[in-house]
Parts: C-alpha cells; sequence; structure tokens
C-alpha cells in the first residue's frame, strides 16, 4: 500500500527534534510517498538454513525499505531430513504467528524443499492471507535424478534404486522420498508416498476440496526454475512439468493434476494469476543469491 503525507502543518517543537521535524517537511514539500510492503516469510530448503538467506534479504530490503523479511528458522541443515508431515506443523506455528499480525497480507518465497512445504501449509491452513506464493526452483511435481543431492542422502545408491528405499513406511520418514516420484514406478509411487501424491491430488482423499479451496485464496503463484538448475531433475519439475513412463518431458497443461484441476492449478492459470519464469546459467545454489533473478522473478510481486 502507499501513503503520501498532506496537508501537515509546522508547530513550534523543541530545538532538540527540529532536526527531523525539518527532514519530515522536507519529504513533505517534495511530495514524497512512503510506501510500505507485506511482510516476506522465507522457507529454506533442504541442507540450508536462514544463513544462506542473508543476500535474498538484503536484495527485498533494497528496493522495498522497510519491508519485515523473516526466514524461519527451523529444521536446518541435517534436520531438513525429517519428513514433511512433522516439519509443516511446526512451520505452520511460525507462519500464523506472522500471519496474524499482518492484517493486509503476507508474501511466501520458499526455496527447492521448502516450495513443498509452504505449498503444503497454504493447502492445509484455512483463512490464511498469502497474497503471493513464490516458488524457487522446487521440485512440484517430484524430483527424479541422479543428484549430488541424492548421494548426500542414499550414498552410491542409482535413481533406479530409490525406490526400493523410500516407497515404504520407514523411507516416508525422510524428506526426500517424500517427493520422490519415480516414473518406471507409478502405482508404487501413489500407493506408498503419503505426501506428494496428497497434496497434487493424485490419490483421492477426504480433505481434497477443502486443500484446494485453501490453496486458491492466495492472489498469485509465481514458479521459477531453468535448465542449467543441476540438481531439480527434471527442472521443469519447478514449473509443475515431469517425466512420463519413458522420461519424456510433460509440460504442466499437459499432467493430470492441472487438467482435472485437482489442487486449483488450472484455475489460477485460468484467473491470470499463475506466473512462470525461467533462467538459464543459473545453479541450484545460487537462485536466492543472483540479483537478476531477484529483479526479474521476484521484485514486482512483492509489494
Amino acid at each position: 500500500s502507499r501513503s503520501c503525507m498532506v496537508g501537515c502543518q509546522y508547530e513550534e517543537s523543541p530545538a532538540g527534534s527540529r532536526g527531523p521535524m525539518l527532514l519530515l517537511l522536507l519529504l513533505v514539500v517534495a511530495g514524497v510517498c512512503v510506501d510500505s510492503y507485506k511482510p516476506v516469510i522465507i522457507v529454506h530448503g533442504i541442507f540450508d538454513g536462514p544463513q544462506q538467506f542473508q543476500n535474498l534479504s538484503r536484495f527485498i530490503k533494497k528496493v522495498h525499505p522497510g519491508t519485515e523479511v523473516t526466514v524461519i528458522d527451523l529444521y536446518d541443515d541435517l534436520l531438513s531430513l525429517q519428513p514433511l508431515w512433522k516439519q509443516v506443523p511446526d512451520f505452520r506455528q511460525s507462519f500464523n504467528s506472522i500471519m496474524k499480525n499482518a492484517p493486509d497480507g503476507v508474501h511466501l518465497l520458499c526455496f527447492s524443499q521448502g516450495g513443498l512445504i509452504c505449498r503444503a501449509l497454504l493447502s492445509t491452513t484455512p483463512n490464511h492471507n498469502v497474497h503471493t506464493f513464490i516458488s524457487l526452483s522446487s521440485p512440484l511435481a517430484g524430483q527424479y535424478g541422479d543428484t549430488d543431492y541424492l548421494q548426500k542422502v542414499f550414498h552410491k545408491t542409482l535413481k533406479k534404486n530409490v525406490h526400493f528405499i523410500c516407497y515404504n513406511k520407514f523411507g516416508q520418514k525422510v524428506s526426500i522420498c517424500d517427493y520422490w516420484n519415480d516414473p518406471h514406478q507409478r502405482l508404487s509411487y501413489l500407493r506408498n508416498n503419503i505426501f506428494l501424491p496428497l497434496l497434487n491430488g493424485e490419490r483421492p482423499h477426504s480433505d481434497m476440496t477443502a486443500w484446494r479451496e485453501n490453496f486458491l485464496q492466495i492472489e498469485k503463484l509465481v514458479l521459477i526454475g531453468g535448465p542449467d538448475d543441476g540438481v531439480i531433475t527434471p527442472w521443469q519439475s519447478s514449473h509443475f512439468g515431469f517425466y512420463d513412463s519413458s522420461e519424456n518431458v510433460v509440460e504442466m497443461q499437459k499432467q493430470e493434476f492441472y487438467l482435472n484441476d485437482a489442487f486449483g492449478l488450472k484455475t489460477l492459470d485460468q484467473r491470470g494469476d499463475l506466473v512462470t519464469c525461467v533462467h538459464s546459467g543459473v545453479k541450484h545454489t545460487t537462485w536466492h543469491s543472483n540479483f537478476t533473478v531477484f529483479r526479474n522473478c521476484m521484485e514486482k510481486w512483492l509489494t
């Protein structure tokens, strides 16, 4: 929101306060407007914590002075491997406390695994007041790739074998398994993954309608990703695209959850409230410290 200081009158004040008063008068005379921006809540990714988002916080405050930016300090570093349904309620507590003190709404900016946590927050929180949800290089449609991150979690395990670890009640206690989507093990994914198929409406459940209504309360969905990410696999998952059984990428608009409007994605698109931003030359761990990405893909949505 924007407010301009007009119609103020100068009153005699103590000498010690005349400096600030004169400055205020100069601003008024110059017709300067004071912007107030919605608070920004940042949720980090796997193996991350608040320290990785100092640059992004500075970017926001530089272009939108006075913005309250909070990087939620929960499940940092190795604790980010905790199951996502365990993490979501704790993130919700912090999220709700900020949201309640922001009657004009908040923005949610979520990186990598954090994007899935934020999706779950939005879907399972009635009457939230999130205006814009920015998903920054997040595996929204799942992850299936032999990357360094996979090797950190499952040493020397190839992607084709991860389903043996992930698709059971023990594997689902590791966060990466909650969004591991093996296109060659579709039935096992739908049957045994207790997180992503529920969010995507790929497996029917009793809360689907309520979750969809909650998610659709957002005003804008911004999806950011790019071909040189090196971690999100396929990179189009950051835009809700994913592999078919032959590992050909099927774009968002041809995915069943889009066509069925299972959680509101098609509705957002038809409303004109779905934005995609593609940047090449950006590695996964540098998205949140790249000022060009911020200016081109995020700045205008954080007012």
